[in-house]
Formats: C-alpha cells, structure tokens, sequence
C-alpha cells in the first residue's frame, strides 16, 4: 500500500538561523514534491533515518549531506554578510507578495 504524502507548507521566515528551521525547508521541499521519506532518501541517496534526522532539525547531520539534499530537493541557500541580513530578508519578503 502506497503511503500518502502530507504536504508542509514552506516557512515564511527565509533568514535559516536553526538546524529547525532547515529541516522545515527540505520536508516542505520533500511533501511538495509528493515524495515519502524513503523515495527522497532513495532518490538522493541518504539512508532514511538520516533525512528523518534533517527534517527534524537534529544538528547531528553532516553540512555536507545537509547542502547536497537541499541542493537535490530544491532547496536554494544564500549566504550573507550579518549586517546585510535585515535587508536581504526584507527583499525576499516583498518578493514572496
């Protein structure tokens, strides 16, 4: 039996200043794209109890794993100098209207 997909609505918060918060992003990434936990981790080949790990936020996972999935599921990151960060996140907000 196929198991059904729940899709997770993106965070509307676009500054990343937690492992949360970028989990939140690949599994509404992940639910978007209609894939389970275990067809994204096939399809990007992570075992699943790593994705499981990401999308709950544990710090545990690699950076390097973290960016090659979000890169995979269509996750975009940006890096910014801290000062430029207000004005970064007020352009992406007004983008998203």
């Amino acid at each position: 039996m196929a198991r059904r997909v729940v899709l997770t609505p993106f965070p509307t918060d676009p500054q990343l200043t937690t492992p949360d918060a970028l989990g939140a992003a690949i599994r509404a990434a992940r639910t978007a794209s209609g894939l389970t936990l275990e067809e994204a981790a096939l399809a990007v080949n992570v075992a699943k109890q790593t994705l499981g790990d990401l999308e709950a936020g544990k710090p545990s996972v690699g950076l390097g794993i973290a960016l090659r999935v979000a890169k995979a599921l269509g996750v975009s990151l940006f890096i910014a100098p801290a000062g430029d960060a207000g004005a970064i996140v007020q352009r992406i907000r007004e983008a998203r209207e």
